[in-house]
């Protein structure tokens, strides 16, 4: 388990907010020779997300860049709200914490890389990926043992379920609705 203060925080959060490119994705943009924009994302993120809802988180995806492909993502998997072209990340950590009527201390952001650090200072849990540069691992309170699109989002979902004591049953209800016992 995380130490203390990390959970201490994590008992207090009500909205995750995911960057894209380098979290929900490894960061590498792959181009068609007709210039399609492909990007690879993984499953267990997907599942967290899934799982984040079940347990009554708000959900948000910002990204950057405009990208047809983090919509379609994001309207797949039920998010919240998918914000597309954002380059001043703290004001759209803003707005959506005022949208959803939510504290500073209640959102947990999760980015890799130096548009994300605003973001992340107005954050009640910063987190950052195990592949982000140091700059940015700098102002994180957590730095995931994952990698940016290699289920870090997962890890941080399963850090937040077990610190607010809902891991368990969140996950046993998600398995009972998806063919379990």
């Amino acid at each position: 388990m995380a130490p203390r203060a990390i959970v201490a925080r994590a008992r207090k959060i009500r909205l995750l907010v995911m960057d894209v490119d380098g979290v929900l994705t490894d960061g590498r943009m792959i181009l068609s020779e007709r210039g399609d924009e492909l990007k690879t994302f993984h499953t267990h993120d997907g599942v967290a997300i899934a799982l984040a809802k079940r347990a009554g988180l708000r959900t948000a995806m910002v990204t950057g860049e405009s990208s047809p492909i983090a919509k379609a993502r994001g309207g797949k998997l039920g998010v919240d709200s998918v914000v597309l072209g954002a380059r001043r990340k703290r004001e759209v950590v803003e707005a959506l914490r005022a949208e959803y009527d939510v504290a500073a201390d209640a959102v947990a952001f999760i980015g890799d890389d130096l548009l994300d650090i605003p973001a992340m200072q107005v954050a009640g849990l910063a987190v950052t990926v195990a592949d982000a540069p140091a700059s940015v691992k700098a102002v994180a309170h957590l730095v995931t043992r994952a990698r940016g699109g290699h289920g870090a989002v997962r890890e941080l979902v399963e850090l937040l379920l077990r610190a607010q004591r809902t891991w368990q049953s969140v996950v046993a209800a998600y398995v009972r609705e998806h063919g379990g016992r």
